[in-house]
């Protein structure tokens, strides 16, 4: 990575208006993150470019030979192909058709995010660049048990700031207000989380929705506008489809519309056709 850091404009922002043009906090680009991959994993065979390198591994594991196609992924991602690192990345973090190693998918994400940080958001590589630091952001958080990369929240609040406010990524905005709601690697500052929670939410972001409700609706460090709050928390139920693993936003919901009155039910009502109406 160039040693020269990135320095985002901060823009003004409206706290949690719904129409508002949001800021994002000025993010330096991050230092370099890992040495470079082992020569390991330099794979053997030759391919004209890394473009055929990485359609010729996808062609591969989209026809189910996975292990077939990290070799080719392996040849693009040494020619910096940010595809590939990303692939690589994803297939070492979860275990598919490779055995899970987390080290492995660290230095892949880490490699893409030193090559390619300047990356164009509008770029059509913008998504997976973005993804590559949030993945960092999550394992600089925990550590890797047994590795060089040990837990370091500071880090990884450095890693989600620059996706979220260069990438704009929901994802990251999401775990960079889980940090600043706990205080876990910054100060506690729960106006902060929902100002990041409601950039997530307005794009969908469903347990940022949940979350921003929660806050709102109990004024948990943020002025307290029960409708408001009800009106995210409907939306993130309704928005809900794995019935396990949101059981919990189910939970919020139903507390909340139980302990509401019949005025905050209408204007949560009114405020959620207002919200429809306006993005569509």
């Amino acid at each position: 990575m160039r040693t020269s850091n990135l320095i985002l404009a901060t823009l003004g922002v409206a706290f949690l208006g719904a129409g508002a043009s949001y800021a994002l906090d000025a993010a330096p680009r991050p230092q370099p993150l890992t040495p470079a991959l082992s020569p390991a994993l330099a794979p053997a065979t030759k391919y004209g470019s890394a473009r055929d390198a990485l359609r010729s591994g996808m062609r591969t594991y989209n026809a189910g030979d996975k292990i077939g196609a990290v070799h080719a992924l392996e040849y693009a991602a040494g020619q910096g192909h940010s595809l590939a690192l990303w692939k690589l990345g994803r297939m070492y973090a979860d275990g598919d058709g490779v055995e899970h190693d987390d080290l492995k998918a660290f230095e892949y994400f880490s490699k893409l995010a030193d090559q390619h940080a300047d990356e164009s958001p509008d770029s059509p590589n913008a998504g997976a660049v973005s993804s590559a630091f949030v993945a960092l952001g999550g394992y600089f958080l925990d550590g890797i048990q047994g590795t060089y990369v040990a837990s370091n929240p500071a880090r990884a609040v450095e890693m989600f700031s620059y996706a979220a406010s260069y990438f704009s990524d929901s994802n990251a905005q999401y775990n960079l207000a889980r940090l600043y709601l706990e205080g876990t690697g910054v100060r506690k500052d729960a106006r902060h989380a929902a100002r990041w929670f409601n950039l997530a939410a307005e794009k969908g972001h469903t347990a940022s929705q949940a979350l921003l409700g929660h806050l709102l609706l109990t004024g948990q460090g943020v002025p307290r506008q029960r409708a408001k709050g009800l009106m995210w928390l409907t939306l993130a139920r309704e928005a809900s489809t794995d019935a396990a693993k949101d059981q919990w936003i189910v939970d919020l919901y139903q507390d909340a519309f139980t302990s509401a009155d019949d005025s905050d039910r209408k204007l949560a009502l009114a405020l959620l056709e207002q919200y429809i109406q306006a993005r569509r």
